[in-house]
């Protein structure tokens, strides 16, 4: 009814997920659909270890239901109040360069057409229409299901511990060899970096945890104290008063990592609860993916740039990640195994921090590398750039075309994609 009433008014329509997106991709002055009520599992197939589900359940709700049934997703990104539709429409992505984003562990969808038509998409039927679908940028449709690809549910044991920039640089290969979902964060304007570990474990622990760069793992009453009374405040009041005194900011970066991060730390819990964890302040990111190759070039770079400014600050952490190749046409790892490289300037009490020169100087590193911006982060790409970036891209638009001539599911953030 409210395609109808669309198409009669000349109106443009907006799906819109778990709202976790900084950038406008979801955003319009018409109609705006939350299928917040959309929520429901449809289906549970045990021996294909598939489930299928309603778009608008959020992946937060899902992991406790796959939970019961024994099985869990592969792999999640940070946070969880997102729903299925929208990860998959803006490629979410976490780490470990033998998984790929979220998007590559949807196996089929159901797709509703500005005309009113609703189509089952997966590799064998409309098979065009499912690769583009699986990072939809919401512009093909509304996604009434989703089915993913599950795996048995299993515990993550979490190891994070100190390292300097150049030995993680130097020793790459090792670690990515080492762990399975393997990351690294690095606190600009230092050497410092804390490495982060995650792999299967058959062990069940109780759980312990510390901060991670504004954002924590669920952990004991220990260190709740630092993490929230202390930490939190402590830093949040750091961040504002950097504002006025920018240089500030690289005694507070090695103070938190001195604070936070300069002793190992160790954690067990269920899957979905080890790949979570808050964000807890506003935040302003950017994160694009280069070539795998390119992750030391392009983090030394990164760092000379800084160290030549110094009147440019960098909030920590920067961190840096790792997922798969694959084949979904507007996937930033189309067809090349990634490197994602996500840098932060928070916003004390949600204070307007100066970062255009740092992301400037950010954009122009990752494009020389070949990068390009995950969807769901602010960017100033055109369609120029997205042409040179992405081989596929006259397909998805020849597909988007197709299922909607008239444009209703567009936007000005889409116009400047497409156009």
């Amino acid at each position: 009814q409210i395609l109808d009433m669309a198409r009669q008014r000349n109106k443009r329509v907006k799906v819109v997920g778990g709202g976790h997106s900084p950038s406008d991709i979801a955003c319009t002055d018409d109609f705006m659909i939350q299928m917040g009520k959309m929520n429901r599992v449809l289906k549970v197939d045990k021996e294909k270890q598939q489930v299928t589900v309603e778009g608008g359940i959020f992946l937060s709700d899902l992991n406790v239901e796959l939970n019961k049934h024994g099985l869990a997703l592969a792999n999640l990104g940070a946070v969880s109040e997102v729903a299925a539709a929208g990860v998959i429409g803006t490629g979410t992505h976490n780490t470990g360069i033998k998984h790929g984003i979220l998007p590559t562990q949807v196996v089929a969808l159901t797709l509703l057409t500005a005309s009113g038509e609703i189509l089952d998409c997966s590799e064998s039927s409309n098979a065009d229409i499912f690769q583009a679908a699986r990072l939809h940028l919401g512009c093909l449709g509304v996604v009434l299901t989703v089915t993913f690809q599950c795996v048995p549910q299993f515990h993550l044991h979490e190891v994070a511990f100190p390292s300097t920039l150049t030995e993680v640089l130097d020793h790459l290969e090792d670690h990515l060899k080492r762990s399975q979902y393997f990351r690294f964060l690095w606190f600009p304007h230092t050497e410092n970096v804390s490495v982060i570990y995650q792999d299967p474990t058959n062990k069940a622990g109780p759980t312990r945890g510390s901060m991670r760069e504004g954002r924590r793992p669920p952990s004991s009453s220990a260190s709740w104290l630092w993490d929230y009374a202390v930490g939190y405040y402590l830093l949040e009041f750091l961040l504002w008063m950097s504002t006025f005194v920018p240089s500030l900011v690289s005694w507070i970066n090695r103070f938190f990592f001195w604070l936070l991060f300069s002793s190992r730390v160790e954690n067990i819990a269920i899957s979905y609860k080890i790949f979570n964890y808050e964000c807890r302040f506003k935040q302003h990111v950017q994160d694009w993916a280069i070539p795998i190759e390119k992750t030391k070039e392009a983090l030394l770079e990164l760092k000379a740039a800084l160290e030549n400014n110094p009147k440019i600050v960098a909030h920590y952490p920067v961190e840096v990640r790792f997922a798969r190749a694959d084949e979904i046409w507007l996937s930033p790892c189309f067809q090349r195994d990634s490197c994602y490289m996500n840098i932060i300037m928070y916003r004390p009490y949600g204070k307007n921090v100066p970062r255009l020169n740092y992301w400037l100087i950010y954009e122009g590193i990752m494009k020389k590398h070949g990068g390009r911006p995950h969807w769901a982060k602010a960017h100033s790409c055109t369609r120029k750039d997205f042409e040179k970036m992405y081989p596929a891209f006259h397909k998805f638009c020849s597909v988007r075309e197709k299922l909607d001539p008239t444009g209703m599911f567009l936007n000005a953030y889409l116009e400047k994609v497409f156009y």
